[in-house]
């Protein structure tokens, strides 16, 4: 294929590969092949860093949805690629694009759920764009509503569809029609084109069915649609399903890992029992514990900061040297007016979780508005704040949410509530109802604040920081269970936000104890430098001292001798 791209775009390529290369082997995922690397470059005209992003928001788009390893052959896939309601047609347009077709009065909400209707749009998509010539010329999108009614809608489906297409697919999306819209269709139209980039909702287009032959030729289209192409999609897609015998799913590379095992944090051959952590920490003592941080804070971030230094973005950081590295930073959907993504918000992995942890600074009162925008889109449901909001005469954080009971605030387009502040020994923990203005939908976000952890020092009592991070962990629990059907992500739930000022120290000090203490449950053993290594590879300078990281160790080992798990005099 390399003959086929100009110098210009090779080198896009060599560049592309470099920079996703370096993620890939830092996340034990597969390198990405010179093929894979050209489709995501022609979807964004052979731009690298949007492409990057691209890359970033396809693979996040398939685990949240669960789309890890594709199965045509396998039901209930394999019953909804034959369905009819997914194809691509066997000809293209004059420029050269190919024509996916959804057909919506096939679809019945009662019997077919989202998750396997994404899996086919994808499985579809992704050998429609193998095609150098799709990729070339991108792809138009025939949204067909004629004949359908209310039933055959659903209104999250189609804002998942649009997304996917707006932003997280690798094809150039030429335009996408909807033909034959019935008049009911109106409004819920008008709630999924706010959705849409502005670029995007000038190529999103309603269209009568005797109007669209002015958009594409009479041999584009299928008889149905006033056409002259015989349409047997049962046909096409037998043959699609029996190309793939044998075949690899070309996408699985990009996913790399099963969802359950996509974190970085799993026991690695060098995990000590606690008696071994004890030998450890009694042989090389405090200096020594000191030095090996050392000579973790001496390891260079392996990664970029490129959106976090660009001009634009940098009154959005606490601090001018606690950045976000692009390859984990929390990217904020794009809004009418907004020029920029950007939050200073990294996404953290857990024990065997991904994405278990949003870290990131204190707000700032000009980002008040971006957290809670954070929040809601990423269904947070719980915020672990390690702070006070001033310290020794120095603001530290912003008083981002409204700290009385029946306070409330409103934020961008989010109001937050405060319905109940429980005050315990070491923290409070405020409930919080958040009600987008927007969508008119409410949502309850429980608030920790742990009060006893000076700046840059650690907790006088390491079992009141475990007991609030057992707290934490009960609430998230509770959260999750009460949140139901609404979550289909990870049994453990959405993602914790936890915060102290910069996002680093304290934030990092308390998802490492939560690691460690989490695979110690699971496996009866731990690494702490190694927790601490790959933690700070996803938000980069984790633990900002030596005295923090000599913390986790002593705090690990005093809960276990209060557990019975260890006597004092070993």
């Amino acid at each position: 294929m390399a003959s086929r791209l100009s110098a210009e775009e090779e080198q896009a390529t060599k560049q592309f590969l470099e920079e996703i290369n370096k993620w890939t082997s830092q996340h034990g995922v597969s390198p990405l092949s010179w093929d894979v690397a050209v489709k995501f470059l022609m979807a964004r005209k052979f731009d690298v860093l949007r492409a990057i992003e691209l890359f970033h928001s396809y693979r996040e788009t398939r685990l949240r949805e669960g789309i890890v390893k594709l199965q045509p052959h396998e039901e209930p896939l394999r019953s909804e690629l034959l369905s009819g309601k997914f194809t691509v047609l066997g000809v293209r347009d004059p420029t050269g694009a190919s024509i996916a077709l959804y057909t919506a009065k096939l679809h019945h909400p009662s019997k077919t759920g989202n998750h396997v209707v994404l899996q086919a749009l994808f499985y579809l998509l992704d050998r429609a764009v193998e095609s150098f010539e799709t990729q070339r010329n991108g792809l138009v999108f025939i949204y067909d509503m004629a004949g359908s009614n209310y039933t055959n809608f659903e209104l999250d489906l189609s804002k998942k569809i649009l997304n996917l297409l707006k932003g997280a697919f690798p094809a150039r999306l030429k335009k996408v029609l909807i033909v034959g819209a019935p008049v009911w269709f109106r409004v819920p139209y008008n709630l999924l084109s706010l959705l849409l980039k502005e670029k995007l909702r000038e190529r999103v287009q309603m269209v009568k069915m005797a109007d669209l032959r002015q958009h594409l030729p009479r041999d584009c289209l299928p008889e149905h649609l006033g056409g002259c192409l015989p349409l047997d999609v049962h046909s096409w897609n037998m043959q699609l399903l029996s190309e793939q015998n044998g075949r690899v799913d070309p996408v699985d590379e990009l996913v790399g890992i099963p969802l359950e095992n996509t974190s970085i944090h799993t026991p690695g051959a060098e995990a000590m029992s606690l008696a071994e952590l004890m030998a450890n920490l009694n042989r090389a003592q405090r200096s020594g514990i000191y030095l090996e941080y050392e000579e973790l804070r001496r390891e260079q971030p392996s990664g970029s900061f490129t959106c976090a230094l660009a001009p634009h973005n940098q009154e959005r950081n606490r601090y001018g040297d606690v950045l976000c590295l692009d390859q984990t930073r929390v990217r904020l959907k794009a809004r009418r007016n907004e020029r920029s993504d950007y939050i200073n918000a990294s996404f953290m992995d857990g024990y065997k979780q991904k994405n278990a942890y949003i870290g990131t600074q204190g707000p700032l009162e000009k980002t008040y508005g971006d957290f809670w925008r954070m929040v809601w889109e990423q269904s947070v449901l719980v915020i672990v704040m390690t702070t006070r909001t001033d310290e020794g005469g120095r603001r530290k954080c912003g008083q981002y949410w409204p700290q009385e009971e029946g306070g409330q605030e409103v934020y961008g387009h989010i109001a937050v509530v405060s319905h109940r502040v429980d005050n315990h020994a070491h923290y409070n923990q405020t409930t919080l109802e958040l009600h987008n203005t927007e969508t008119f939908e409410q949502r309850q976000v429980t608030h920790f604040q742990f009060l006893s952890w000076p700046d840059y020092g650690v907790p006088s009592s390491a079992l009141s920081l475990i007991g609030f991070l057992g707290a934490v962990k009960y609430q998230q629990q509770w959260a999750v269970q009460a949140f139901g059907s609404q979550w289909r992500g990870h049994p453990l739930g959405p993602p914790m936000v936890v915060h102290c000022s910069a996002g680093i120290g304290r934030t990092g000090t308390f998802c490492a104890l939560d690691i460690c203490l989490s695979q110690l449950q699971d496996v009866g053993t731990l690494n702490i430098c190694q927790t601490v290594r790959r933690m700070r590879s996803q938000r980069a300078f984790s633990i900002q001292t030596p005295e923090q990281y000599y913390f986790c160790h002593t705090a690990i080992l005093e809960n276990a001798q209060r557990q019975g798990l260890l006597s004092a005099n070993q």
